[in-house]
């Protein structure tokens, strides 16, 4: 009996470890993941067209990141003053490689 509750406890044990810490506010996949959510919205409407300014990072296999995806360089990158909403999306490849790009709408 004492062997059937010690492989409950392993289980148990076991299922604790595999449920905690996998859980993320960004849905990201283990093999590949292609996703673009939004970050913010300033309430004003966007009548005609926008400008669109983009700015990006890149990470190789979780070692090595760089570059600069703030909301400001890509307003630069735009030419935009005015934000109407901006973008955020991914693209990672088995996290060996992954490319951050944010995207701000305005004018």
């Amino acid at each position: 009996m004492r062997g059937a509750s010690g492989a409950v406890g392993a289980v148990l044990a076991g299922c604790a470890v595999l449920l905690t810490g996998c859980a993320t506010n960004v849905p990201m996949g283990a093999a590949y993941t292609k996703l673009t959510l939004p970050v913010a919205a300033t309430g004003m409407s966007s009548p005609g067209v926008e400008k669109i300014g983009t700015a990006q990072c890149v990470s190789y296999c979780g070692m090595v990141a760089m570059g600069d995806a703030s909301i400001e360089a890509a307003k630069k990158n735009g030419r935009i003053t005015k934000v109407h909403h901006v973008d955020w999306d991914v693209i990672s490849y088995a996290g060996v490689y992954a490319k951050y790009r944010v995207i701000v709408y305005g004018e």
